[in-house]
């Protein structure tokens, strides 16, 4: 058989599993809040149009009312002044949206201190161990941020100083995105970020770095407890919005199951 029919008869026999890795997307979607004099997106809505009635007999449908970066989303190179000349979400090469997942567990460091920033020597320390980044790869972060999905309170953690979410030191940003073969990054919080990361140099420098490489990052994911290390593959699926910098996105992965 081909590979693509081998992977189907084992999602038929249940030793292959699809784990959703994206956040459900409501009005209680916990979204970015920018201080003054910033604007902000406005926040996930859905409107009825009909419901089986006389606007609609035989249907129900809705308009919705969202910002590019709301909820599970992607953002995209032009999303961030680095990548200005760069690729809109409509423009990405779709082999790119598929491919190896890397997940790397720092939730217990995210525990003990929620500004916790990931560095350089943690991830040669995990490819120490575990092996390198495969091509095309997707490094997904694991801090157990998802565990706050439905506390807007608690997953933003703000207070007067800003937010209070973990990320990347700068120096981090800037190696993902010039020294590894990478698709993209994705994180578990509000953005590929840390909530302080305006008081960073350059500040917000995993949006400066890895989009401005050509790199893409994804946030709100959840259920990445239920991957393995390595060995699982990816699939990152944005709206393409011609002009978009970025959209609403469905994130799938594929790893081996109970049965394997």
């Amino acid at each position: 058989m081909s590979p693509v029919q081998n992977m189907l008869s084992s999602l038929a026999a249940g030793s292959t599993e699809v784990f959703d890795l994206t956040a459900p997307l409501s009005s209680r979607t916990p979204t970015l809040v920018l201080p003054e004099p910033f604007s902000n997106l406005i926040d996930f809505s859905i409107e009825e149009v009909s419901a089986y009635n006389e606007s609609g007999p035989l249907w129900k449908h809705h308009n919705i009312h969202t910002g590019e970066h709301i909820g599970t989303h992607l953002d995209a190179p032009i999303h961030w002044v680095s990548g200005r000349g760069g690729k809109d979400v409509s423009q990405l090469d779709p082999a790119r949206l598929v491919g190896p997942a890397v997940v790397l567990d720092f939730s217990a460091e995210a525990e003990a201190d929620p500004n916790f920033l990931i560095d350089v020597a943690h991830l040669v320390a995990w490819q120490e161990e575990h092996g390198p980044f495969p091509a095309n790869a997707w490094l997904l972060f694991r801090t157990g941020w998802d565990r706050y999905d439905h506390d807007p309170q608690a997953f933003l953690n703000l207070d007067d100083n800003g937010s209070n979410t973990p990320g990347f030191t700068a120096a981090c940003a800037r190696w993902l995105a010039e020294e590894l073969d990478i698709s993209g990054v994705g994180v578990e919080t509000v953005g590929i970020d840390a909530g302080n990361a305006a008081a960073q140099d350059p500040p917000f420098p995993m949006h400066h770095f890895l989009l401005g490489a050509d790199k893409y990052g994804i946030t709100s994911l959840k259920n990445l407890d239920k991957l393995p290390p390595h060995g699982a593959m990816v699939v990152v699926a944005p709206l393409p919005i011609v002009g978009g910098t970025g959209a609403p996105t469905r994130v799938l992965a594929i790893a081996a199951g109970v049965g394997a």
